[in-house]
């Protein structure tokens, strides 16, 4: 009995060995098919790349996109981008534009950068103006200014003189110190404003103070503000006005008032005429 079991045994595992040894065999013989996807070439940053950076032979490459699936505005050619300068900061890999890119004839830096009708204005700022090094190309911010408009320190007042102003560019520059055989390091911050802003901008800065506020870029909102002074950040108000007059009037010009005596009342008596009863004025 036992032999009959191990001898249909032995015969499933050739027939099933032999059954996958054919299959294998088969599939081995067939053919391969390969499917061949049509693709495009498309120029792409071969290393991140900032704002008004001019694009050289060594910044791009190019890597195969479907084709069909490129993104509007790209370039095949490396010939086609190379010496015109980037409007955005670009990232490693990221397809090239033609709107991320300076006209041919504008060149590169930061005069491409600025859009027809505004102006880039730069003003000189520390570690506490600049936000601590927080404020970075692209970032949004508030200018709040702080002057006197007369020779009183009473009358120094604080206000928010631009609202949502955009940041092109934030960095270091030398410039020629006290010493005149030693450069000095300063923080330079570039603002994209409009004509009438650079004004104010340029005002605030030679008159008094500024102060950068960073924002939050979804934050579009610009409420106006009255500005504070010294009294009003210290908590004491201005007298009202009328209290003030009427503390400083002279006590002879205020207004006396007579009080007349008054007559004492007459004496009366009470006549009774049958059920009816009256008071009566003794004269």
């Amino acid at each position: 009995m036992r032999s009959r079991i191990f001898a249909v045994l032995a015969i499933a595992i050739l027939a099933g060995g032999g059954l996958a040894y054919g299959t294998y065999n088969f599939l081995q013989n067939q053919p391969v098919t390969t499917v061949n996807t049509p693709t495009q070439a498309v120029v792409v940053a071969a290393a991140d790349l900032q704002l008004g950076a001019e694009l050289k032979k060594e910044d791009v490459t190019i890597i195969q996109f479907p084709a069909g699936k490129t993104p509007e505005g790209t370039f095949a050619k490396p010939e086609e981008v190379i010496g015109r300068g980037l409007i955005v900061p670009i990232v490693k890999n990221e397809p090239i534009l033609k709107a991320k890119l300076a006209s041919k004839e504008a060149g590169s830096g930061l005069p491409p950068v600025i859009p027809e009708g505004m102006r880039a204005v730069s003003v000189r700022v520390n570690e506490v103006v600049g936000v601590a090094g927080y404020v970075l190309p692209g970032n949004r911010v508030d200018v709040v200014a702080t002057a006197s408009p007369t020779d009183a320190r009473s009358d120094t007042t604080s206000k928010v003189v631009l609202s949502n102003v955009q940041v092109l560019t934030a960095g270091t520059r030398m410039e020629q110190g006290q010493d005149q055989s030693k450069p000095v390091q300063v923080t330079v911050v570039t603002l994209l404003v409009y004509p009438e802003q650079a004004e104010r901008l340029a005002l605030a800065s030679t008159e008094g103070k500024i102060q950068l506020a960073l924002r939050n870029p979804l934050d579009q909102g610009a409420p106006p503000t009255p500005g504070i002074k010294t009294a009003g950040l210290m908590g004491t108000a201005a007298a009202k006005p009328a209290q003030m007059a009427s503390n400083s009037r002279p006590r002879s010009a205020q207004p006396v008032t007579q009080t007349v005596p008054q007559a004492p009342p007459l004496p009366t008596v009470e006549v009774i005429r049958g059920d009816k009863r009256a008071q009566e004025v003794v004269r």
